[in-house]
């Protein structure tokens, strides 16, 4: 395999590295309120696509399966909720035996304790060739779970907590999760015309040359 070929075969992780050192040597462009409005081309733009693009190339069926794997959705939630926050407690127990500043740990504590984020699963998910139905059921149902399961978490191991806007958080992830992937659902039936009437008219120049 040639190096371009290389290149187009890894470009999402290649896309990863160069993102991370333009951030990290212009971290202005991306923080709240910089040029890129994170707060909205993110949060709500950049994750709507990606689960709208889904539920177009995603067929029904593919989707009304992934809801029937029980077994994977509890191995991936008590993974997730359950083994990885213990592991990272019990791995915060060694590092607090050094000089490490404390306020680091809990914050490490804390990120153990989230759910997954629903974008980077579902797009890793998809380049590596895995699930992406079950992807993005997991994503959502952990993203959904994670409201009332985090804050649990971090009053065990930390000892505190703090009230969660669950209506606000709720709504989000519903229009930025659930509402784009029905809506490509149901916008199937024109992109299959788009892609038919793509590949006629490329069938049609070939012919001619």
């Amino acid at each position: 395999m040639g190096l371009l070929d290389r290149l187009r075969k890894e470009w999402f992780i290649i896309g990863i590295v160069l993102v991370i050192t333009f951030a990290r040597l212009e971290p202005s462009v991306g923080v709240k309120g910089g040029p890129l409005k994170p707060e909205i081309s993110i949060t709500y733009i950049a994750v709507s696509a990606i689960f709208f693009n889904s539920g177009l190339s995603l067929k029904t069926e593919e989707l009304t399966s992934a809801l029937m794997h029980v077994k994977l959705h509890l191995f991936v939630q008590i993974f997730t909720l359950v083994f990885f926050p213990a592991a990272i407690w019990l791995f915060l127990q060694i590092l607090s035996l050094t000089t490490i500043n404390e306020w680091l740990l809990k914050g490490l504590q804390t990120v153990g304790c989230m759910p997954p984020p629903v974008s980077s699963a579902v797009i890793l998910t998809k380049a590596v060739g895995g699930n992406e139905a079950a992807a993005i059921f997991n994503s959502a149902f952990g993203s959904f779970l994670g409201i009332v399961v985090t804050p649990l978490l971090l009053l065990l191991f930390l000892g505190s907590s703090s009230s969660v806007p669950f209506t606000s958080i709720f709504s989000q992830l519903f229009m930025t999760v659930v509402v784009p992937l029905i809506a490509g659902q149901h916008g199937q039936p024109v992109n299959a015309c788009r892609s038919h009437w793509r590949a006629s008219v490329i069938m049609e120049v070939e012919s001619r040359i």
